[in-house]
This record gives C-alpha cells, structure tokens and sequence, in this order.
C-alpha cells in the first residue's frame, strides 16, 4: 500500500508528462523535448504544480525524464532541455 505522498507524487508526475508533450517538440530521437524556463513560465504548470522542482527530481529519479544537472534554477537553467524518456509510470 502507498502512502498518500507517493501516490500524489506519481500523480504530479504523470500530470508533467502531459506538460512535457503539451509544451516540447519532438527531437530526432521521437522524443518531446521541452526548455526547462519554458515549463517553468508556462501559467498552466504553474498552476498545477506546488512545487515544479520537486516533481522534476521526482521523474528524474523514476527515469521518466533526463535532464543536465541536479539543479534548476529559474533564468540561470532556462535553456536546459528536459527530455520525456517514457510517456508512463
């Protein structure tokens, strides 16, 4: 059985994957692919979203998304390219 914040967690995390797909363009691989300033400036992910950050470490972890480095940083990592690595949990 999960606890509550697991389950919100996966939750946020299939939510991002629309967001990627809804946001990104396709690199040569078929992959989305999408800036990380733009997900993060975007009205919608910043709605539905607490903590954006914390559900990119998420899906990072999970292997759903790829992206350079630990840390993004609003202006600093706005052309960071987040990759969708798979389109489910």
């Amino acid at each position: 059985m999960q606890h509550t914040g697991e389950m919100n967690v996966e939750h946020e995390v299939k939510l991002l994957i629309g967001e990627i797909k809804r946001l990104g363009t396709t690199n040569a691989s078929g992959q989305a692919v999408v800036k990380f300033g733009v997900l993060f400036k975007d009205d919608k992910c910043a709605n539905l979203f607490e903590a954006l950050l914390g559900t990119l470490r998420a899906a990072k972890r999970k292997k759903v998304i790829a992206y350079d480095g630990e840390l993004l940083l609003q202006g600093v990592h706005d052309n960071v390219d987040i990759i969708l690595l798979k389109d489910q949990l």
